[in-house]
């Protein structure tokens, strides 16, 4: 029974590498591992995705929670003189936090992207941004290449088009990286209940709709 059920796995696996299927082992993330990057949240593209409301009250929890358990933030813009700048809300937020100018949809291409990833010496990268069939897709299969596990944070990331954004988180489960949301982010990181961190981020875990 043992040995049918090892050949049964083995089978599995054999096929999912034929048809590309990456098989990756799943974890828990980790906030001293962790570095939280936003992709092109910019004033005039954001209005326009779909559901960008809900977009924005699970990037203000994600950056919240970052600040708070101490997990750094990387910023990027895509063609900010035709897109215009990061959002308010975001730069009220992350004052200190410049932002790193891009012409490539991916965000490793993007000059000093890869140099201040490697700097933080941080192995699990969560993704949230716009567009997720573009920006955020290209630069999580892109990052994930390179061997640091990809969180892609389904509820804080958008298209103008719904169909746009779930065919791509599709293909990025299928490519063997985690699809999470931003409530899971945060319990994540925080791992327990009751802590001074907790109470503090109540309000807005209380708030999510």
């Amino acid at each position: 029974m043992r040995q049918n059920l090892f050949g049964v796995c083995r089978a599995h696996c054999v096929l999912m590498s034929i048809w590309g299927i990456r098989v990756m082992k799943s974890e828990l993330l980790d906030r001293t591992r962790s570095v939280l990057v936003l992709i092109d949240f910019q004033e005039r593209l954001f209005p326009h995705v779909h559901e960008h409301q809900r977009v924005l009250s699970r990037i203000d929890l994600l950056v919240s929670a970052a600040k708070l358990m101490q997990v750094p933030v990387l910023l990027t813009e895509q063609y900010p003189k035709g897109l215009g700048r990061t959002i308010g809300e975001i730069r009220e937020a992350l004052p200190e936090t410049r932002p790193l100018e891009k012409m490539d949809f991916s965000c490793v291409s993007a000059p000093g992207f890869l140099e201040a990833l490697s700097a933080l010496r941080r192995d699990q990268v969560v993704l949230a941004g716009i567009e997720t069939h573009i920006c955020v897709a290209q630069t999580a299969l892109d990052v994930s290449s390179r061997g640091e596990a990809v969180f892609v944070v389904a509820d804080a990331t958008a298209s103008r088009r719904p169909l746009d954004a779930q065919t791509a988180l599709e293909r990025l489960q299928r490519s063997g990286l985690t699809v999470i949301t931003a409530e899971s982010v945060v319990f994540e990181w925080l791992r327990r209940a009751g802590t001074e961190e907790f109470k503090a981020l109540q309000p807005k875990l209380k708030a999510l709709e």
